[in-house]
Formats: C-alpha cells, structure tokens, sequence
C-alpha cells in the first residue's frame, strides 16, 4: 500500500464522523436519546484516532488534496456543538425560555471559537474550553441536575471558550498524557455504557462520567498553576 493511498484513507475514516452525526441527528428527532449517544460516542472514538493517523501518515504531505483539519473541524462542530445543543433543546432539562438561551449561547459561541486562530497553545492543548458540549451534555442527560445548574454550566464554559485557560487534548498534551489520556478512554468507556443501559441512575456509569469529566475539564488549568518542574 503506497503512503499516498494510506493517507487517503484516514481522510475517509475522518470522514466517516459526518456519517454517524446524521445517525446521532435522525435518533435525536426521534427524541432517541441514548442512540444519538451512542453514535455520538462512537465518533468522539473516530475523532480521536484519526489525528494520530493522520500526523503518522503524513497526509498534508501524502494526500494534500484534501484538508484534513477543515474537515475535523466541519464534523466536530456537528457532533460536538450542533448535535448536542439540538439535544438539550428538544429534551425536558431545559424548559422554556432557558432552552433557548443555551442553544443559542452555545451554537453562536462554539462557531466563533472555531474559526479562532487562537486556540491552540504551544503544548497542543486548547486556549478555552474547546466546544465539548457533547461531553456535558451526556453528563446532563446522565444526572439530571436541575435547570439553573445546567444553564449556569452553559454560560461559565461559554465564557470560558474566550478566557486565557488551558484544557487540555488528551492525545496531544505530552504532560500528564500518561494519566490523561486513560482518563479520555475511561470517559468514552463510561459515556457509552451510561447510554447502553439508558441513563439508569444506579449505573456506576454515572460515577465514572462526573469523576472523569472533572478531571478533562480542570486539569489543564491545574498545569497553569503547577510549575512544570513540579511533574513526577
């Protein structure tokens, strides 16, 4: 197999992430909530295969017909904004007018974090909370917690897409990698899990999704305050 021909496929493995946000689209009209999860879950695992791949195999170099990142970028909003927010929406979390501020807060904020140039740092982390509105909202779904918490979390982590904060990527942040990217793995583990027995509250799922979600969410700023000399 030449490396033009194997870079072409990562295109088309990235590319199958489009496929199962319309999958997780149809199941979230049909108010299917745990289906939309589940495929949405299983492109959170393509997304984070794909780049890997891709850096291996070269493919700006290999298969420069195609870009790779615009690409990412253009399926990651469906799934990880769009889908997500639809989701929140049409679901009973957020009745009234609270529902509309959130999907209008987080569509309107995740496209203008997008298209930020700004938004990677050095280390390959992100600067702001990166748009993973997939990942709190299948918490929400998860444990229910009562609408002003829901809507407070909508408006601090939108803020905090345009905020000086690091959140780290859990393949390509180097520090900490080795703890963090088992924490990644563990979350999709458990968000997949929570959706397969359907949200049932005596899941130890439930445990695994907040104890994981809160470390992917703060320990990127945990490494702005710890000295990097400090890492063991």
């Amino acid at each position: 197999m030449t490396p033009q021909l194997r870079a072409l496929l990562v295109h088309l493995l990235t590319a199958t992430g489009a496929v199962f946000a319309l999958l997780a689209m149809l199941a979230a009209i049909d108010r299917e909530w745990e289906l939309m999860f589940l495929w949405l879950v299983v492109a959170f695992a393509v997304d984070g295969i794909d780049g890997p791949l891709a850096r291996h195999y070269d493919v700006k170099t290999n298969a420069p017909e195609f870009d790779g990142v615009l690409l990412d970028l253009i399926i990651d909003y469906l799934t990880y904004v769009f889908i997500p927010a639809f989701a929140l929406f049409k679901s009973d979390l957020l009745p009234g007018w609270t529902g509309w501020v959130a999907v209008i807060v987080i569509t309107y904020a995740s496209a203008m974090y997008f298209a930020d140039t700004r938004m990677k740092t050095r280390d390959n982390s992100f600067s702001g909370f990166p748009g993973c509105w997939n990942m709190l909202v299948l918490v929400m779904f998860a444990i229910e917690p009562a609408t002003w918490i829901i809507l407070a979390l909508v408006t601090v982590l939108a803020v905090a897409m345009f905020l000086p904060l690091k959140f780290i990527h859990p393949v390509r942040t180097e520090r900490w990698r080795w703890l963090s990217l088992p924490m990644a793995l563990a979350w999709t583990f458990f968000a997949g899990w929570a959706a397969w027995v359907h949200f049932d509250p005596q899941s130890w799922a439930h445990w695994g999704l907040v104890v994981t979600s809160i470390y992917l969410t703060l320990v990127g700023i945990v490494q702005q305050i710890v000295p990097l000399r400090d890492d063991l």
